[in-house]
């Protein structure tokens, strides 16, 4: 096995398990590519295009529920969107797009912050991310109020908007929209049941966007290919046992300890070099 298909046979393995724990799984992903001397902006676009991968894990899981909000279509009226079964229904799709806006603009940024940054600072950004996406879980896990049924127009925009944030690597998808879940009242379960339906199409659309914009850098096509259903796998074989481990964790200090890691990891690599 060359080295390019083993990096990319523990890349799927890793985003796999990764992507379902709010600790940023391209943030670690990327810090993991890099330290394999992976170009700082060939590494980020390599763990944005297996996020398809897990949004295929993701969707078979949720398959059921997405079969259910399929059955919604025939009865949603504008005068309605937010009520019933619909609800849900019309969150993914208002969020969905407000991500879409957010996330081109965050992606256009990362392109230029990638490109003006060496290996080590970039390093060091995740890791501030890292820990400020810790703090924010930390802050949200007084906020399970549960008092809300079903998510409203401000729930959907607020919460596309922070994932379209979280194409930044550092930033936990799943921790950030979870969290805003909490803060706008809805409890435990609901949070993390929407983020991560929302998690299908947003996740898709982040391995669309990277093929869109020149492709892979990474890894070679067959390389890539393998990692992407590595991936899809590993992520459906461990979503259910890690989102029971999500419960019973406080990742917000996962979070904050590795991303303190990488923060001084990367200022020593730039103090070395």
């Amino acid at each position: 096995m060359d080295q390019s298909t083993l990096v990319a046979l523990l890349a799927g393995v890793l985003q796999g398990i990764f992507e379902w724990l709010p600790i940023s799984s391209e943030g670690n992903l990327t810090i993991f590519l890099t330290a394999l001397d992976k170009d700082p902006e060939a590494a980020v676009a390599f763990s944005l295009f297996l996020h398809a991968g897990t949004a295929v894990s993701a969707a078979a899981y949720y398959r059921g529920e997405l079969r259910d909000l399929v059955a919604t279509l025939p009865s949603w009226r504008p005068n309605s969107a937010f009520s019933g079964e619909r609800a849900t229904l019309t969150f993914v799709v208002v969020a969905t797009l407000a991500s879409g806006v957010v996330g081109l603009a965050a992606y256009a940024t990362l392109e230029a912050v990638v490109g003006a940054l060496t290996g080590g600072a970039f390093v060091a950004l995740i890791g501030l991310l890292l820990v400020a996406t810790g703090v924010l879980q930390r802050v949200a896990e007084g906020f399970d109020f549960g008092t809300k049924e079903r998510p409203d127009f401000v729930d959907a925009v607020l919460v596309g908007a922070l994932q379209g944030l979280a194409i930044l690597p550092g930033v936990s998808r799943s921790g950030t929209t979870a969290s805003a879940l909490l803060f706008r009242g809805h409890d435990g379960p609901s949070s993390f049941r929407l983020s991560f339906l929302l998690s299908i199409p947003a996740a898709a659309g982040a391995g669309v966007l990277v093929l869109l914009d020149g492709g892979v850098p990474a890894v070679a096509p067959k390389a890539a290919l393998l990692a992407l259903v590595t991936a899809a796998i590993v992520g459906y074989l461990t979503i259910d046992a890690l989102m029971r481990v999500v419960e019973r964790v406080p990742f917000w200090s996962v979070c904050v300890g590795l991303g303190a890691l990488a923060t001084v990891g990367g200022v020593v690599a730039m103090l070395v070099i």
